[in-house]
């Protein structure tokens, strides 16, 4: 099967085409013949090196780990899947998403929904569930707000949405170019950057928790606007720590695929798809996430 993933750890220059042996599923595992890969930074953080410490991989390896598709074949022990079937979730240990064919687990699988397209479907196991979980573990009550930094991807436009529909006010902080996509979710736009406390508190008296999906000195940045609030972050645990915060505990069950994918269906949850790339441009789409540029998510299409 064709491939696009790495051979070695490192840059973008490293990122090439692979001829791979067919996979097959082993128990608990479904074979999916893909249609669409959602593409998250965690992709190329992976590839980079962040994560070879925590989550070791055999080389080559193959990148994306959120996938839509058609069962090909299903493993011992699964349950409630057939050859067939059109499904969505999460990569098996050692396999990719940006594949002709994935391994998906099967307690990480859902069924798709017919009115939610394969596209739309390749975006939810990363990146809307991983908001459904956050929005679950800060557990605000209508009317508190919550402050989104780093807003404009994935995750947060899926936040600002499932917040937004529990009575939540949401504070999305980003980049000056993405003040149109932050208000048209109806959440209240801020520019990142020198003077975001500031910039904040003229436009609101307190915010009473973050959810952070920046890192680093950009969660610094705004830290301060809470007095013990509660902290998540999706992806530095370790400076969320300096001010009390945790990393998201993931849930990474069909149960939540299924709500999340039930408000797509709904017409409740709009992933927000900025662009859909050809397998054949795969490095393009890396390239778009990698670089920060993306409004929304990004999705290679292998249809």
């Amino acid at each position: 099967m064709r491939a696009y993933g790495f051979r070695e750890y490192g840059g973008p220059e490293v990122q090439e085409y692979l001829d791979l042996d067919m996979v097959e599923p082993m128990a608990g595992e479904l074979l999916v013949e893909v249609a669409a890969a959602g593409v998250n930074p965690i992709d190329w953080k992976i590839r980079a090196g962040y994560m070879k410490d925590l989550r070791p991989l055999e080389l080559p390896a193959v990148l994306g780990t959120e996938v839509s598709g058609v069962v090909r074949a299903v493993g011992k022990d699964v349950e409630g899947f057939a050859v067939g079937d059109e499904v969505f979730g999460s990569t098996a240990p050692n396999s990719g998403a940006y594949a002709e064919f994935a391994l998906t687990t099967a307690t990480a699988t859902a069924h798709k929904p017919p009115h939610v397209s394969f596209t739309d479907a390749a975006t939810l196991p990363v990146a809307a569930a991983t908001a459904y979980d956050a929005l679950a573990q800060l557990d605000l009550r209508e009317g508190q707000t919550l402050l989104v930094n780093g807003a404009s991807g994935g995750v947060g436009v899926a936040t600002a949405q499932l917040a937004r529909d529990q009575g939540i006010t949401v504070v999305g902080v980003a980049g000056p170019d993405k003040r149109e996509l932050i208000e048209s979710l109806g959440a209240i736009f801020v520019e990142y950057g020198p003077g975001v406390v500031e910039r904040v508190h003229d436009l609101l008296p307190e915010v009473d928790a973050i959810f952070d999906l920046a890192g680093g000195d950009g969660l610094r940045a705004v830290a301060p606007l809470l007095d013990g609030g509660p902290i998540v972050t999706a992806g530095d645990p370790a400076t969320a720590a300096e001010f009390g915060g945790t990393m998201v505990e993931r849930d990474r069950t069909a149960r939540v695929l299924e709500i999340v994918a039930g408000h797509v269906a709904e017409g409740k949850l709009d992933p927000q798809v900025e662009d859909v790339v050809p397998f054949e441009e795969a490095e393009k789409a890396v390239a778009a996430v990698e670089v920060g540029h993306a409004k929304g998510k990004v999705v290679i299409s292998l249809r």
